[in-house]
């Protein structure tokens, strides 16, 4: 029996596989398709204080290969107080309660978090509604003549701070699991001074979510020769499996820096449940889908579960704990194995594509004995040969 459920932030997920902040998550209707598909939770758009309708259309592209994506959407969204109404929540998650509710923020200054924050707090301390947890964005690159807080360490280490001085985080115990969007890291040293500050507030920070989209890509309409998205000069955040690979990267070293009290969730570039396996053995306790949500809709969450269950069962694994963050070192007893499994898995093709020759011969050869005996028996009752 092979089990996806994990706890994350001490939060129960039903499975290790839930959907990202962004795509097709802006209202109840859309979020209430997540909680029906075998998706662990349900986490909301990222909301500012305002509702607000994005940058102009084109924001967003798809490579006809599906190798890559990119959008500069300018975070539209209903507004933080639709996010965290009661009649949004009951809608979203229907006949799915024990789904976990998450909420998303991403305010266009730290004003704007902290009351964003502060009317979180109050709505879970009236009772009226569930929420299971925030996610702070410290990792938006789409808003015009915004910096990034998580490239700005000064900033970055100021946001933690105040956010951490709020009522919510002041008692013994945090009012509700506060999980933090990363962007994407490239140097060793930026890697350590973002976890530092991490740890530095691990009494409130419960899971670190990596990656972000890689910000500023560029895609060009070869036809028009210009770029493919109108806002911003076409600069965008690339996204979808072209991210996978620094993805990894990413959850592998925040895994290694980050306090053990801190949860990794890996989130970029995931379309199958290969992607899911790859993200759970370098460390990530949890998996965040977007782009392939994006594209391929909320059914994408039944595939990747089922695709990693058939991983997990082949490999002898039973739960996620099995083989979270045991990626093992290289050596030349891998890449023995891995080539006798390459091997195995060509002659097995390679046999069942000379049975299905076979096979399509041999019907060939029955279907033109077939015809032979029609013609003979319609020639012989026309008249024309005699039998």
């Amino acid at each position: 029996m092979v089990d996806l459920s994990v706890t994350l932030a001490g939060v129960p997920l039903t499975s290790c596989v839930y959907n990202a902040s962004g795509p097709r998550t802006g209202s109840s209707a859309a979020m209430s398709k997540i909680a029906k598909s075998a998706s662990g939770g349900v986490l909301a758009k990222s909301a500012t204080i305002a509702s607000q309708k994005g940058n102009d259309l084109p924001r967003t592209w798809h490579e006809d290969n599906g190798k890559a994506s990119l959008n500069s959407e300018g975070l539209p969204n209903s507004g933080i107080d639709y996010y965290i109404d009661p009649k949004t929540i009951s809608e979203t998650m229907g006949e799915s309660p024990t789904k976990p509710y998450m909420v998303s923020i991403s305010g266009k200054n730290i004003a704007d978090n902290l009351q964003m924050l502060q009317k979180i707090s109050s709505t879970i301390e009236s009772g009226s509604v569930n929420i299971a947890a925030v996610e702070l964005n410290l990792a938006c690159p789409n808003i015009v003549g915004k910096p990034t807080i998580g490239y700005d360490f000064e900033q970055m280490e100021d946001v933690m701070k105040q956010v951490a001085s709020l009522p919510c985080f002041s008692g013994s115990k945090p009012l509700f699991p506060l999980g933090v969007k990363m962007p994407p890291y490239f140097d060793r040293p930026h890697f350590e001074m973002a976890a530092a500050i991490l740890n530095k507030y691990k009494h409130i920070v419960s899971y670190a979510a990596s990656i972000n989209t890689i910000g500023n890509a560029l895609a060009i309409d070869f036809h028009a020769e210009m770029p493919v998205i109108r806002a911003k000069g076409g600069f965008a955040g690339l996204s979808g499996a072209a991210v996978k690979y620094t993805a990894l990267a990413n959850v592998k070293q925040m895994r290694e820096l980050l306090d053990n009290s801190i949860d990794v969730v890996g989130v970029g570039g995931v379309q199958t449940g290969r992607d899911a396996f790859e993200m759970i053995l370098c460390g990530a306790i949890a998996v965040q889908v977007g782009t392939c949500h994006w594209t391929e809709g909320p059914g994408c969450f039944d595939r990747i579960c089922d695709e990693l269950k058939t991983i997990m069962k082949d490999k002898g694994y039973g739960t996620i704990e099995d083989f979270r963050g045991k990626l093992k070192e290289w050596s030349k007893e891998g890449v023995a194995l891995s080539r006798q499994m390459k091997k195995a898995s060509k002659q097995s093709s390679t046999s069942g594509d000379t049975h299905l020759k076979t096979s399509n011969n041999n019907s060939t050869l029955i279907i033109a004995i077939l015809f032979a005996i029609i013609a003979v028996l319609l020639a012989d009752k026309l008249n024309i040969v005699n039998l």
